[in-house]
């Protein structure tokens, strides 16, 4: 998937020393000065609004701010030299943790949160109480969900899923023992047959379907209609865009870019079509209980030809009382099989002949 980016938010930062939410922007704490530590994290607002002023939206496109080295002042991510005391940033200087996802944007009204001070209700984009000036933590409000992932298939739980495929594995190995363990039978040949056939063909429209271009020249198109042909990570003509919830990742520049992870569904004409091929419209057979096999005579049309022949052989054996069929592959092997003649038949746990022996 590709990310598409929807726009920027401002995030922020509890400071340690007085507990007050500060904007991600600011570097020292609104309320009693403190500078932000190069470890604090920042966190999403209660309430996302995307930011239009596109000099902070540029900034943070530069990257995660860093902390100097020698005095810990928090320097955008283009700095050279440390603002504050005027050290060298391009050696030693601390990089700030970005690509963290917070959470799922958050553009609907957070409810309000009661101050832990005096109880009083505040908007959940308060930093202060209203009332009394104490600080509201981020943890007074609710946490972002996280971004919304494909529902899983329900079905039955795992072990039980795993114990069923034991079993189930289980009885195909004895299945399978039972199959290969057989019988040693003497039976007698009591009768054989022989069946020979030849299908005819003639030339008729066979309907298929699939892409407009890989339809042969020489075919009739039915009907066509738009199709998802395949899905890739980049735009193209004819394509749908198919995008995720859109969630809040850390730049570390004290703003948050909004993105959403984006497919597009590349749609093309399949088509029903038909082409004239030949094809099977009536057979032709001859068989028999003799040891000389023919093929039938044909008489074709003017539109009409051979097509594929096929032989198949039969040998009956009787045995304790029952029948077995066999079915040689070659006429070679069928013609050893004379009426009469005795043979060891090995019979699976089914009553199927998997071998004969003379």
């Amino acid at each position: 998937m590709t990310k598409k980016t929807v726009g920027y938010v401002h995030l922020e930062w509890t400071c340690p020393s007085c507990g007050t939410r500060n904007k991600g922007t600011d570097k020292i704490c609104v309320n009693c000065g403190a500078p932000q530590p190069d470890d604090v994290r920042f966190e999403q607002a209660a309430q996302e609004e995307l930011i239009t002023d596109e000099a902070v939206i540029e900034q943070a496109k530069k990257g995660a701010d860093i902390h100097c080295p020698y005095c810990g002042t928090r320097n955008p991510a283009d700095a050279k030299i440390c603002s504050q005391c005027g050290g060298d940033l391009s050696e030693d200087a601390i990089k700030r943790e970005s690509g963290r996802v917070l959470g799922a944007y958050k553009d609907k009204p957070a409810p309000d949160v009661k101050c832990p001070s005096c109880g009083a209700m505040n908007p959940a984009t308060a930093r202060q109480c209203a009332q009394c000036g104490a600080p509201l933590r981020q943890s007074e409000s609710k946490p972002a969900p996280p971004p919304a992932k494909p529902a899983a298939k329900s079905g039955l739980p795992g072990w039980v899923m795993a114990g069923g495929a034991i079993v189930l594995l289980f009885l195909c190995g004895g299945l399978l023992l039972l199959l290969l363990r057989t019988d040693d039978v003497k039976g007698t040949v009591a009768d054989v047959e022989w069946q020979y056939t030849v299908a005819i063909e003639a030339l008729a429209p066979a309907e298929y379907k699939d892409w407009q271009d890989q339809i042969p020249a020489d075919a009739e198109i039915l009907s066509c209609s738009d199709e998802v042909r395949r899905v890739q990570d980049s735009p193209a003509p004819n394509a749908e865009e198919v995008c995720g919830t859109p969630y809040t990742v850390d730049t570390g520049s004290g703003v948050g870019e909004v993105v959403q992870d984006c497919e597009y569904r590349v749609y093309d004409a399949m088509c029903r079509y038909t082409v004239m091929e030949w094809q099977m419209v009536d057979e032709a057979a001859a068989s028999g209980n003799d040891f000389q096999p023919d093929w039938p005579a044909l008489s074709l049309a003017v539109d009409e030809r051979e097509g594929a022949r096929d032989a198949s052989f039969s040998v009956i054996f009787r045995a304790d009382g029952r029948d077995y069929t066999y079915h040689p592959a070659t006429l070679e092997e069928y013609r050893q099989f004379q009426p009469g003649s005795t043979w060891t038949l090995k019979i699976n746990k089914l009553g199927t002949i998997v071998g004969v022996e003379p």
